[in-house]
């Protein structure tokens, strides 16, 4: 088993879970969960029993302290977690709708995640050929960016597998959308890439035949398009494949596409030679499927970490030809 790291923010979600009238206001009611993309994904690979690492940065606070705790309670391993000094803790407040969806309101200017440097990278992160997991929110400041910038190169000068999952978050984004050129610099660089229906779009800017044919001639070995209940998309450099997902009755989306991101991980961390798996597109299949259960088991309930499976929940989808 190959170890996973996980980069990036972890924050507090503040989930709209109910409201209540006070006199002629409504008061609307949250609870603290642990949460953060990266943060997700390595607690859904831990779950699953894989070897899961988180690497970041949170404040030195009530908060910060709370997020270093539930990772540790869920496995995972936080040796590269760092707490800064001064900086607070990232939160997110979410709201959802009638259908689950999901809105945020982020709390995270110059929070403590995105003041992680790039001395604060060890190269004991990447031994043992890990698989390193990333996504677009650490691209949002310069500083952050640059940090991200320096260990997927470290990443890959080592030989790991690289893994974004894009995961846009416009609004954390000084300009208000993200920037297409920095995104696009590190989707090419990775081998792994997972996009939703709206980030593909969005980052092609009108052609997603060519930009999909870029990906490729820059060395991405697989990408994956995610598009909420409607069929996923597997493609490579020489193969396109469709696939159904669970129907599920949907509670809270939240952590849905960590989930599926995670269980990717988790099977390719279980092979000797991960990035063989490439090349045959019926191993991808039977992966994706696994990870389109350890998805759909999530969503249907609410929060992040606790609504992820374990493998008890999910394994009677394990792919045993792997």
């Amino acid at each position: 088993m190959k170890p996973v790291i996980c980069f990036g923010e972890a924050l507090i979600d503040f989930l709209n879970f109910d409201q209540q009238a006070d006199g002629p206001i409504i008061l609307k009611e949250y609870r603290q969960y642990p949460g953060g993309a990266p943060a997700n994904a390595a607690v859904a690979i831990a779950k699953l029993g894989g070897k899961a690492f988180f690497a970041g940065q949170v404040g030195n606070d009530a908060f910060g302290h709370f997020l270093e705790h539930a990772l540790v309670t869920y496995q995972v391993n936080t040796q590269f977690l760092c707490k800064h000094t001064s900086a607070k803790t990232a939160l997110a407040f979410v709201m959802l709708d009638e259908d689950g969806d999901r809105s945020f309101s982020f709390y995270r200017d110059q929070s403590a995640d995105v003041l992680f440097s790039k001395q604060q990278i060890q190269s004991s992160w990447f031994a043992d050929q890990a698989l390193f997991h990333f996504c677009s929110n650490t691209l949002t400041d310069e500083q952050i960016a640059e940090t991200t910038q320096c260990a997927v190169n470290m990443a890959k000068e080592q030989q790991c597998l690289i893994s974004f999952d894009v995961n846009l978050r416009h609004n954390l984004w000084t300009q208000g959308k993200a920037d297409i050129n920095l995104v696009n610099n590190l989707a090419y660089q990775s081998d792994l890439i997972k996009f939703s229906r709206d980030e593909l779009d969005y980052l092609a800017e009108n052609n997603i035949a060519g930009y999909l044919d870029k990906c490729f001639e820059q060395g991405v070995s697989l990408v994956v398009v995610t598009d909420g209940e409607k069929d996923i998309e597997i493609l490579t450099k020489n193969n396109q494949e469709t696939l159904s997902v669970p129907q599920v009755k949907v509670v809270d989306t939240t952590a849905g596409g960590d989930s599926f991101s995670g269980a990717m991980l988790f099977a390719l961390s279980q092979l000797e030679h991960p990035k063989a798996i490439f090349s045959s597109i019926d191993k991808l299949k039977a992966l994706i499927t696994f990870a389109s259960h350890c998805g759909a088991y999530t969503v249907a309930k609410p929060g992040a970490f606790p609504a992820l499976p374990n493998f008890s929940d999910i394994e009677q989808h394990w792919p045993a030809n792997l």
